[in-house]
């Protein structure tokens, strides 16, 4: 056993145990007959621009036709007069904008100090058109309900986005540590074998444990991403772990410390510790002046290596956006509607929550922040420029980031890296979906607007290639230069998932209220 991967989980990310996890979480509800419609043997979407996810341009009007759960047909300027009697439900969109459902490839789910009931998470990913979610993973410990929150999702019956289950290496099960290669095997074919899609790493195997459960994950068939942290990055950086065989790298942790231009580990100052958060976090951004410059021979071999072993990044800029300005984040338009008591108390300044390290957060902490991510924002650039694929993943419910919120803020940033807004929507949609279905060898059967791909839709009165933040369930506030009134515009106006039209509104109106009921409950 291996003392890194138990202070990791314990301790510096303080995820729950099995027992704290599952106490005090309650049952996702039954979807209510009045939340979403459908479903129809016929639905047909009239008069929208599509944005079809490829990063083809939008084009319109198109009416599309959707049979059960599968688009069946787009009718560029109209539907004929038949086919229009023949719907049996009609979604008038003229002058908005239908993108395909988005993916999050990065989602937590589950914890009672947070969020105690699922489904506000759930909600709010609707309410903002996310159809897909990969939770890296969704609960933690023996006994969570991954599996059968995957499987009602899939039923339809509960209101949630489509469930990707991964789960942390060693995590659910109960036959102890995985501490050799033989055990790492089994447990990646147990999980396999209990419905698990793919594994979730924290880079504190031994190399050998990591290889032989990559291994063993190609074998099965089964995706693979890492947080490659602090406490084994020394052994394993993301070059080490790539040419293990790893399929992804999440966060920022591994690139940089392989790109050191000045010996094989990152100086720490003598009182560091990693299991004060302050301290780990502050000192992450000192990690960029010890790397070697963009542009350089060292820095291109390492985006060309990136892109030769094709693996995916997912950098969830949004989660660590808040050290570049706290204030901003704790005032986010959404917090005083949408966002639970509870989870802004777990926001708040705390020497356990993990991510909740703004104790004595300075304007030195905040720049060296704003540095890090002008050579993080390059990486990605310059690694998307080379074709390398990049995909959107918010980890919500850390650092002021709430479900559904947090993804649209991943967007901004993405785009804020130097992706095109068309290429941020294909990040957020086919690219998504390719580095899920990957693993299976299979072209995924969503993120993107084709006859037979599944009715996975996002419909949007505003156009969000020309503004992001439209996609806000808060909306967008702007000046009529006519009226001299300050509107809110766009938002989601429906979610379309696996067929069902989801009022996204309704949705929002729903969290409010569970909002306003712990409100009064404290």
């Amino acid at each position: 056993m291996r003392i890194a991967r138990h202070m990791l989980a314990a301790l510096a990310l303080a995820f729950t145990t099995a027992a704290a996890a599952q106490q005090g979480m309650e049952p996702v509800p039954s979807r209510p007959t009045d939340e979403g419609e459908g479903p129809f043997g016929k639905l047909l979407i009239t008069g929208a621009s599509v944005i079809e996810g490829t990063g083809t341009p939008p084009m319109g009007p198109v009416d599309i036709l959707v049979e059960g759960n599968r688009i069946a047909q787009l009718y560029p300027g109209g539907a004929p007069e038949d086919v229009r009697k023949a719907a049996q439900k009609t979604v008038d969109a003229k002058g908005m904008f239908v993108l395909p459902g988005f993916v999050d490839v990065h989602g937590h789910n589950g914890d009672p100090d947070k969020a105690p009931q699922p489904s506000y998470g759930y909600k709010l990913w609707l309410a903002h058109g996310v159809t897909t979610v990969r939770g890296v993973s969704f609960y933690f410990g023996p006994g969570s309900p991954d599996i059968s929150d995957t499987q009602r999702s899939a039923a339809n019956t509960i209101t949630a986005p489509r469930l990707i289950p991964y789960a942390v290496f060693g995590d659910k099960w109960s036959r102890g540590d995985p501490d050799t290669p033989a055990k790492a095997r089994e447990w990646v074919r147990w999980a396999k074998a209990n419905g698990y899609w793919g594994v979730k790493f924290f880079n504190s195997e031994t190399p050998e444990v990591f290889k032989a459960a990559l291994d063993e994950a190609e074998l099965q068939q089964m995706g693979t991403v890492a947080h490659l942290a602090q406490t084994g990055v020394a052994e394993v950086t993301a070059r080490k772990a790539i040419e293990l065989g790893l399929d992804g790298v999440t966060h920022f942790y591994g690139h940089f410390e392989s790109l050191l231009k000045d010996g094989r580990l990152v100086r720490y100052p003598d009182n560091y510790n990693y299991m004060d958060e302050q301290s780990r976090f502050g000192w992450v951004a000192r990690l960029a002046p010890q790397t070697v410059e963009p542009g350089s021979d060292e820095w291109n071999e390492y985006v060309d290596f990136l892109i030769d072993k094709y693996v995916t990044m997912s950098p969830t800029f949004n989660i660590y956006s808040a050290s570049r300005d706290v204030m901003r984040a704790r005032g986010f338009d959404w917090h005083a509607k949408y966002t639970l008591p509870s989870l802004m108390n777990y926001y708040a300044p705390s020497p356990t929550n993990h991510g909740s390290y703004y104790k004595d957060w300075t304007t030195e902490d905040e720049v060296a922040w704003r540095g890090f991510y002008e050579k993080w924002f390059k990486l990605v650039h310059d690694f998307h420029r080379k074709g390398g694929r990049v995909t959107a993943g918010s980890d919500p419910g850390y650092i002021y980031q709430t479900w559904g919120f947090a993804y649209i803020g991943e967007l901004e940033m993405l785009r804020e890296a130097g992706l095109t807004p068309l290429e941020v929507i294909r990040a957020a949609t086919i690219d998504g979906a390719r580095e899920i279905y990957a693993p299976l060898g299979q072209e995924p059967p969503m993120g993107r607007i084709a006859v037979g791909k599944l009715a996975d839709l996002v419909i949007v009165p505003e156009n969000p290639l020309a503004n992001l933040k439209v996609l806000y369930g808060t909306g967008h506030t702007r000046l009529n230069r006519e009226t001299g009134v300050i509107e809110q515009v766009g938002g989601v106006r429906w979610t379309v998932k696996d067929g069902i039209v989801y009022d996204a509104p309704a949705l929002l109106a729903d969290v409010a209220r569970m909002v306003e009921e712990q409100k009064a409950a404290r």
